[in-house]
């Protein structure tokens, strides 16, 4: 089933999407201009495409289904997801995905400003995002949860793997970083440290399923050094309003 969003409003194409998943497990969805909320709360064993550039909060609170876009990406994609998948061939803007508690994001390129902030995990709930190129300032930022891969791949002479203020805040989960990356930008309180046996072997599950979607080299991707992020207390600012 293809849907024609065009210039459309939002609200009218989502009804439509809605509609058709009923009667189907997968929807196409041309033409997108801008449209919010396409995705927004989609069920396991449910697939949405998405061809042009979605609008702020795709996939918001994904809750096990599929979303596949074909382009590039607004702001807070797979705001506070639950589970699922998330496949971006392109961009994305900030906040990607805000406050996420689990399933997987993987973005073709890069992210903007304050990916993966407040990610978050509980017990098999583990969220993971994946990013192929670099990301902008306060990546990880409040990160309490859950695996934030940084692949550094296609970058140009004088572009950084992440802006300034990398981990601001952060007291959980772990960034994995690939190649050279600026020190002075991250935060004060994070500590920079080798994968371990089961880092690589999380690691490369990770590699992997972003080689398949994105037709990338694995040995080419994994012939660069990895190092891991993680926070060096689990209170950032445990003495900066009262000394306990």
């Amino acid at each position: 089933m293809i849907i024609e969003a065009g210039l459309t409003h939002y609200e009218k194409v989502n009804s439509q999407i809605k509609e058709e998943l009923k009667k189907r497990n997968k929807v196409v969805v041309k033409n997108v201009n801008g449209q919010r909320y396409i995705g927004c709360a989609l069920d396991e064993n449910k697939t949405v495409e998405i061809y042009g550039t979605p609008g702020n909060d795709m996939a918001c609170y994904l809750n096990g289904g599929k979303v596949i876009v074909y382009g590039n990406c607004q702001d807070a994609v797979g705001n506070t997801m639950n589970g699922g998948e998330i496949i971006v061939h392109g961009h994305s803007g900030d906040a990607m995905g805000y406050g996420m508690r689990d399933g997987q994001i993987y973005i073709k390129t890069g992210v903007a400003c304050r990916g993966g902030i407040h990610m978050k995990e509980f017990r098999r709930m583990r969220p993971v995002l994946v990013i192929g190129k670099n990301a902008g300032s306060f990546l990880g930022e409040y990160m309490a949860g859950g695996t934030i891969v940084l692949l550094g791949l296609g970058m140009k002479r004088g572009e950084r793997l992440f802006g300034t203020h990398c981990a601001s805040g952060m007291h959980g989960g772990k960034i994995f970083v690939r190649g050279s990356f600026p020190k002075e930008n991250l935060s004060p309180n994070i500590k920079v440290t080798n994968l371990d046996e089961q880092d690589k072997k999380e690691l490369e599950s990770y590699v992997k399923k972003y080689c398949k979607y994105f037709d990338t080299d694995y040995d080419k991707v994994m012939s660069k050094q990895f190092k891991k992020l993680v926070p060096a207390t689990s209170r950032p600012y445990a003495n900066l309003y009262t000394p306990n």
